[in-house]
């Protein structure tokens, strides 16, 4: 009896490795340097009680696995899901590692995670298990600012990464840059402006006006009028649907757990978020809109770009033959099977990787970082200096152009750069590079834009690796 299609796809980690097996023989990096770079260097793996409201007690088991090291601190997000185990932590990390190389962070790869479902504590019990989980990465020297950093991931947000920091203070006294510990704070604990919103989704404008993407795909090369279906409607999946809203584009389709939302001629963004928070479902939302009770279905539907921002191997051999979109940029992390990729990739379907197109995340807990080592908002030294030069450049152009402006029109031209405006700044610089960067690659070796992605990371994370010479390695 022939197994059914999905019992033939590899796992997570495996789906990883396999990536990057096939650009590794691509690299021209050497094999010795190619299995350093592939391996895990560390996992921790923890067990803890929790007591219940009804004084029962439960073994919580956490994760925390760093990919490699070749650059530290190392980085990655903890997410809280009964789906953890130490496969998917470890394909995360590695994951992690690619990723921060093909945006030029300076991190290595880390993840972790805890095996529960939050919505089955309460805050108390939330807080408990978190600061437990923190001092257990305490004491095995897996977290620190210079060591390994955390972030959010599927489960946690700005709440479970106070306490963190707070946790890791606590054990840490005398550590000046303790704030470091962690990103994806709220502001008042050391967060940067503009984090929330901030995504890399920038990177399909960027595609789209590659030539060789426009005749592939038939588009016009712009996201203005395009008809967009989103996979997942959390943080990432939201301000993505907010990003495509606000550059002019239909967004036709959006999944959640419990259900889709389809309606060809566009949903309106705000009004629905706020529907789904009242609610907690996309139903009773409209009259007109299609209500689907299998979510994934959403993903087959006809659209011209389809974002994936939910979990892991969304799209795979089971489904791929009905995926419609002429575009796919991956804004969760693995969330198509190398099955899937390659049935796609020879339909002539571009697909934005994940390594590439969701790391605007990564790129601002960098920035993030940096402003706690520094101890200073970004813009607090040079805002009122630009300002004070433009202003009196503007009366220079004023006075010899015999026009004064309106109060408005000065205040536009005049106005120095916040903290948000250089968080954007800077992940919209690094979208583009890299954009381009993967783009060379793919062109120069003849491949699609995932496996360049990869080629471009192992390359820069072997030159630190050679470059240093790889202590005790001979």
């Amino acid at each position: 009896m022939a197994l059914p299609i999905v019992s033939k796809e590899p796992h997570f980690l495996q789906s990883v490795e396999s990536y990057f097996d096939r650009a590794a023989k691509l690299s021209g990096v050497s094999e010795g340097t190619l299995g350093h770079i592939r391996a895990v260097d560390s996992v921790l793996r923890v067990t803890f009680p929790i007591e219940l409201d009804d004084g029962s007690t439960e073994v919580i088991e956490g994760y925390r696995a760093q990919h490699s090291r070749h650059r530290l601190p190392v980085k990655g997000g903890i997410r809280y899901s009964e789906e953890v185990d130490l496969q998917e932590v470890e394909a995360l990390a590695s994951l992690m590692t690619y990723k921060c190389a093909v945006v030029d962070v300076p991190f290595g790869g880390a993840k972790g995670g805890i095996r529960i479902d939050p919505k089955r504590y309460t805050l108390d019990q939330l807080e408990r298990i978190t600061r437990r989980y923190t001092m257990e990465l305490c004491q095995k020297k897996f977290i620190g600012p210079g060591v390994d950093v955390p972030a959010p991931d599927v489960g946690t947000g700005p709440r479970e990464m106070s306490w963190i920091m707070d946790t890791y203070r606590q054990f840490n006294p005398d550590d000046v840059n303790a704030a470091g510990c962690v990103t994806g704070k709220p502001l008042s604990q050391g967060g940067v402006r503009g984090r929330t919103e901030a995504t890399g989704l920038g990177g399909i404008r960027e595609f789209l006006s590659y030539p060789e993407v426009q005749e592939r795909t038939g588009l016009s090369g712009k996201i203005k009028d395009s008809s967009v279906i989103i996979q997942g409607f959390g943080n990432v999946g939201y301000y993505a649907a907010k990003f495509f809203e606000a550059n002019g584009a239909r967004v036709i389709g959006i999944g959640e757990r419990d259900c889709s939302i389809y309606d060809s001629d566009g949903l309106d963004i705000e009004n629905l978020f706020k529907h789904h928070r009242e609610t907690g479902s996309f139903r009773g939302f409209s009259d007109k809109a299609e209500i689907m009770d299998v979510p994934a279905d959403v993903l087959e539907r006809e659209c011209d770009i389809l974002i994936p921002a939910a979990l892991e191997r969304q799209i795979g051999l089971r489904n791929v033959d009905k995926i419609k979109a002429k575009l796919i940029g991956e804004a969760a992390n693995g969330p198509m099977t190398p099955g899937a990729h390659e049935v796609l990739e020879k339909r002539g379907v571009v697909v934005v990787p994940d390594l590439l197109l969701n790391a605007g995340g990564v790129t601002v807990s960098y920035f993030e970082w940096l402003k706690n080592l520094s101890h200073v908002r970004f813009g607090r030294m040079n805002k009122k200096w630009d300002e004070s030069v433009r202003t009196r450049l503007l009366t220079l152009v004023e006075e010899s152009a015999g026009r004064v402006l309106t109060q408005a029109e000065r205040k536009q031209i005049v106005h120095g750069a916040e903290e948000a405006d250089l968080i954007y700044s800077g992940l919209e610089d690094t979208m583009i590079s890299s954009c381009e960067e993967t783009r060379q690659t793919a062109n120069l070796k003849n491949v699609n834009y995932r496996t360049a992605a990869f080629i471009n990371a192992i390359q820069k994370i072997a030159a630190v690796y050679e470059g240093s010479g790889m202590i005790f390695m001979t």
